[in-house]
């Protein structure tokens, strides 16, 4: 006698709407999820390349106009490099004597500061909510499949009156392919997710750093002897001169 022809499309089929439409949602979170991981990885590595190219010009500049000139690119670091300086420069134009009493300029540039990190962080954090939601809830979406599936067996084998093990054991078997899938989409997404975030960290860490390089910069008039700011862990010694905002 012929063993059980397993074939996993036709079991989906079998199953009706419910079955179709997990396998659709698992195909769908599959897709979403690599698109982010690929996005996202191409994303870090641009963003991280940029940003090192940017701290090293920046602090190997004579001037600090020269060093945040606009030559086109947009990173992290430029992004908050231009607007701790516009912070200064507007303080230094509109600070009266009670905004002085309120405010100094230490505390002004820091909260501009601040401001930049966190928005940097929130444009980092894009799209990782539905990489940890695929990570998380995919396995039960195929369980659910799963477990409808073997109903769904089980319900016919009732009604076809054969219940042998070779009868139970071929479409029981054939349901937990749902299982496979849902761990198959959660898997990568979960490994993408936990190394992104670890990026992310380093990255805000760098940026960090460079904020409070630039910090002492823009409040004593003069950069520290070495800048520590560098993402690719490089410390050159800088250029930049005594400035005044």
């Amino acid at each position: 006698m012929d063993g059980y022809e397993f074939n996993s499309l036709a079991f989906i089929t079998d199953g009706g709407f419910v079955s179709i439409s997990v396998a659709v949602l698992l195909l769908v979170m599959s897709i979403a999820s690599w698109y982010l991981i690929v996005m996202k990885t191409l994303q870090a590595v641009r963003v991280r390349r940029a940003s090192s190219e940017y701290s090293q010009a920046f602090w190997n500049a004579p001037t600090l106009d020269l060093a945040i000139r606009d030559d086109g690119t947009s990173t992290p670091v430029s992004r908050l490099a231009t607007q701790a300086v516009e912070a200064a420069e507007h303080h230094q134009r509109h600070a009266t004597k009670r905004l002085a009493d309120a405010c100094n300029q230490d505390e002004f540039i820091a909260r501009a500061m601040r401001r930049s990190i966190g928005d940097e962080s929130a444009r980092a954090e894009y799209g990782l909510t539905v990489l940890a939601s695929v990570g998380s809830v995919s396995p039960f979406v195929g369980l659910f499949g799963t477990v409808w599936g073997i109903y769904h067996a089980l319900a016919s084998i009732s009604l076809s009156g054969q219940a042998t093990l070779d009868k139970v054991a071929g479409p029981v078997g054939e349901a937990l392919i749902m299982t496979a899938m849902g761990l198959a989409v959660a898997i990568p997404a979960v490994l993408a997710y936990n190394a992104l975030v670890r990026s992310n960290r380093v990255l805000l860490s760098q940026l960090e750093s460079f904020a409070n390089d630039l910090h002492v910069l823009l409040t004593t008039g003069a950069p520290l002897v070495v800048a520590s700011s560098q993402p690719d862990g490089a410390k050159p010694a800088t250029r930049l001169k005594e400035v005044h905002v």
